[in-house]
């Protein structure tokens, strides 16, 4: 089975899917916001055209009012691999949720035990004091981790700071531990990366795609809808900044530009992330190559291994 990681924007999915149609594959997506349906331009699904050529698995599982956790993922990922195999397909997986890859190679991250108590206490204090405060809170005690957790993302900031109130030690230090074990043999992963500079111009630039696409009108829908989202789905680059908009806290322009940096931050974390990741064999591709370079010099690579 063959993974392939990469920064968001990095090219990862377009290198999957050329892989897959040479490889006579199907594809795993590894990615904790291309699960939900309708969240489509802003999760940069694959074309409906590619869709229809190449089998992809993890896509539009879930609405986008409903939670979706990683041990579900990993669940449903299992079951997705042990279907394609069974009809003697390979597997090509594609992602850059970090978490997610994480434990696909390495199994799922508990952690210490959890008290309910601690977390609704937690949960009050991140609703009457804010992200921000929250998160600064989690800088003073695990720098590591909040380099890695949005502002936004209530969630992993309210289990970093009661792992550590628990065993007085931060979330990062376990997972440092985590991490010592060997990954699942049974992957090869690839890595795709360009220079820092490189990466973020095309970050830019999908953005700006993005809302050529239809971003804000699909943002729009999923902000009116009667269900209100998931926690996870509405803390998604891309919608969130839109929702501040359309509540009249940013104007579009601002909304867009927040979408660039928080997206630039969120590579930014998975640089870190995959800096801890074992055995995966990087391809250092330049700004001008093409799609057809990157999968010629990854079939290369493939040849050698």
């Amino acid at each position: 089975m063959i993974m392939i990681i990469g920064v968001t924007g990095s090219g990862k999915s377009r290198l999957a899917y050329d892989l897959a149609v040479s490889l006579e594959a199907e594809i795993v997506s590894i990615d904790s916001m291309k699960v939900y349906r309708g969240m489509d331009i802003g999760t940069a699904k694959p074309p409906i055209e590619r869709r229809r050529q190449v089998k992809y698995h993890l896509i539009d599982v879930v609405d986008p009012w409903e939670s979706f956790s990683v041990s579900r993922f990993l669940e449903l990922s299992e079951a997705a691999i042990a279907d394609i195999k069974s009809r003697g397909r390979s597997v090509v997986g594609a992602g850059g949720t970090a978490m997610y890859v994480k434990n696909m190679l390495y199994g799922l991250f508990e952690g210490p035990g959890s008290d309910h108590e601690l977390r609704n206490q937690l949960k009050d204090r991140y609703n009457t004091e804010g992200g921000l405060a929250m998160h600064k809170e989690l800088e003073s005690v695990d720098p590591e981790a909040a380099a890695r957790i949005h502002p936004n993302d209530q969630r992993r900031i309210v289990r970093a700071l009661e792992v550590f109130r628990l065993s007085g030690k931060p979330i990062s230090s376990f997972q440092t531990q985590f991490s010592a074990p060997q990954p699942d043999p049974r992957w090869h992963v690839i890595g795709v990366r360009r220079a820092k500079e490189v990466e973020s111009r095309r970050i830019n630039s999908r953005v700006k795609k993005m809302i050529e696409l239809g971003l804000v009108d699909e943002a729009r829908r999923l902000y009116e809808l009667e269900k209100p989202l998931s926690k996870q789905a509405s803390v998604a680059i891309g919608y969130a900044e839109l929702f501040e908009h359309f509540e009249g806290k940013l104007s579009l322009e601002k909304a867009i530009e927040k979408i660039k940096i928080n997206t630039r931050r969120l590579a930014k974390s998975q640089r870190t992330w995959f800096k801890t990741f074992k055995n995966v064999h990087w391809i250092e591709l330049e700004e001008s190559e093409s799609p057809e370079q990157v999968l010629s010099k990854t079939l290369e690579h493939l040849r050698l291994f």
